[in-house]
């Protein structure tokens, strides 16, 4: 069984036990976050859609790390003008594993 979920505007495909890496949230490592917005449900036989959620069913994760993504290197350049900049970015993310998936009986 999977479902869809949508986080911080984003869309996963996700069953029990699968880890995702997420946009930043704000729970310390450890702690248990609850995502109500579920879009899909799928048992390998039947799938049910919501209009745009499923009422009552919700997905359970714990917070397993807080980690940054690899460098962007952001460049710009100005030909025959003595012009050029360069910056860097590192995404923060979140590393939540899914426990339990309710309300999808």
């Amino acid at each position: 069984m999977y479902v869809l979920v949508e986080i911080k505007g984003k869309q996963y495909k996700v069953e029990q036990g699968t880890r995702l890496t997420i946009d930043r949230v704000a729970e310390e490592k450890g702690s248990r976050v609850e995502f109500p917005s579920v879009l899909m449900v799928s048992d390998g036989s039947s799938v049910k859609i919501g209009t745009p959620y499923l009422p009552g069913a919700s997905v359970s994760a714990v917070v397993e790390d807080h980690v940054r993504a690899r460098k962007v290197l952001i460049g710009k350049f100005k030909k025959r003008k003595n012009y050029h900049r360069k910056q860097g970015h590192r995404q923060l993310h979140s590393v939540v594993k899914v426990e339990s998936i309710q309300g999808v009986g």
